[in-house]
């Protein structure tokens, strides 16, 4: 029964995949097919997919994508940018320092990867091309620094995580990707600095900036954003599904009473797309609820654990072969997805060499974050391709430089545990 039901499970998996199948699809038909053919109960398979969205937690995601979508279109990018390219200057690598900093600081807003790429890439790939940056390059940066915006609280990741491993709780993990995310943003300045003096990019000339001051008033309200909701978590003031129901109100306060720039025909698209974002983020949660109950009937998560314990008893080379296999699949799917189908046999791993699963789940978010402006499935680079009019080709010599970089501060959170594990502990989580 494991055997003949393991088989089906995976095999049919991806296969499913390799066909083109959507991700909610496979996941959906692998877990069914097991549960009839295995006589596991045909009834579980609706009960499985409401329980798999059934949890409170779960209501922050598609209040946090909206939120998101507001503050993309309220206008807040171009201010932020203006604002930070005041206090940086006219230095060489001066805009490829912006384009980081801001896309950090928009990923304390968003809590999406490909969201913060799209806002930050419309207002400097143009400004940055004027000044020598390459396109590709350009496109390269933003969507490796947009990356961090699963790190840096709030994160729609780790809401996904901390519902998936409930001893994980979201302040905790919001806590402890604080610094890593800021960590890996600032490792991307190192090949910023290198080839801009290099290549001489950026400098002196260029346009007119305004003042720091000026800067500072026009970008206040969007500056306050992160200042509100993570104030209001570590008060306690409000639940992370509560601070994403006040960011939605302050977004829609700002965009359109303050910056005026969101119209009630804005508004009504914002809630749309956003309201398809989450739909499809929401099926594949509960049909993953399908694959996830039939895997864990069987037993096939489990035996897939031990089978891998059974390769090596060593602690770093197990941790190794897992970041290793989540980097290759960092690259064919995106963080949600890579939880749903991975963690089931991640978790029993993690317990058995007593890892902290709070810092576990940053080390995996961080794999995530790297995948995501890795080719060939890099959704960020798709959306900052697309915006920079170049080909995804053009882009690997300088996304393997990006990469590089952030391997680099994955390495030092694998390595000293505690650099994610201070905050939290700090502040009592």
């Amino acid at each position: 029964m494991l055997a003949q039901g393991s088989l089906i499970l995976f095999l049919g998996f991806g296969l499913l995949l390799v066909l083109g199948a959507p991700l909610a699809v496979a996941l959906g038909v692998a877990g069914t097919a097991v549960i009839m053919i295995e006589g596991l109960g045909v009834m579980s398979v609706p009960t499985n997919a409401y329980a798999g969205l059934a949890k409170y937690p779960l209501l922050a995601l598609p209040v946090f994508v909206l939120a998101g979508m507001i503050f993309e279109r309220a206008g807040v990018a171009l201010r932020i940018v203006n604002f930070t390219a005041a206090l940086v200057g006219r230095r060489r690598g001066a805009q490829g320092m912006v384009a980081i900093l801001v896309c950090m600081f928009l990923g304390g807003i968003s809590g999406s990867g490909p969201a913060d790429a799209a806002a930050v890439a419309m207002v400097m790939i143009p400004g940055m091309a004027k000044q020598g940056y390459p396109r590709s390059f350009s496109a390269s940066l933003i969507a490796a620094a947009g990356s961090t915006a699963i790190l840096i609280p709030p994160s729609i990741a780790f809401i996904v995580y901390s519902i998936l491993v409930p001893s994980a709780s979201v302040p905790a993990l919001f806590a402890a990707g604080l610094i890593p995310g800021a960590l890996a943003g600032l490792s991307l300045l190192v090949p910023v600095l290198y080839f801009s003096l290099r290549e001489g990019w950026g400098g002196a000339g260029g346009e007119q900036q305004v003042s720091a001051w000026r800067g500072f008033k026009d970008a206040i309200w969007g500056l306050l954003a992160p200042v509100i909701i993570l104030g209001g978590l570590r008060s306690g003031m409000f639940t992370p599904t509560e601070a994403a129901v006040v960011a939605v109100f302050y977004g829609l306060f700002v965009g359109a009473f303050v910056y005026r720039t969101l119209t009630w025909r804005g508004i009504y698209r914002v809630l749309v797309e956003s309201a398809e974002i989450s739909a499809v983020v929401m099926i594949i949660i509960s049909l993953a609820g399908v694959f996830a109950h039939a895997g864990s009937t069987l037993g096939a998560f489990d035996a897939f654990a031990k089978a891998l314990i059974g390769v090596t008893s060593t602690e770093w080379i197990m941790l190794l072969m897992i970041m290793l296999m989540l980097l290759i699949a960092g690259m064919l799917l995106d963080a949600v997805s890579i939880f749903l189908v991975f963690l089931p046999i991640l978790l029993p791993i993690a317990k058995a060499f007593h890892w902290d699963l709070v810092w576990f789940g940053v080390l995996i978010t961080m794999n995530m974050a790297i995948g995501q402006f890795t080719p060939p499935m890099a959704v960020n680079l798709m959306v900052t391709t697309r915006i920079a009019g170049v080909t995804m080709e053009s882009t690997v010599r300088w996304a393997m430089w990006m990469v590089g970089a952030m391997l680099l501060a994955l390495a030092l959170i694998a390595v000293f545990p505690q650099i994610a594990l201070w905050l939290p502990n700090t502040l009592g989580y």
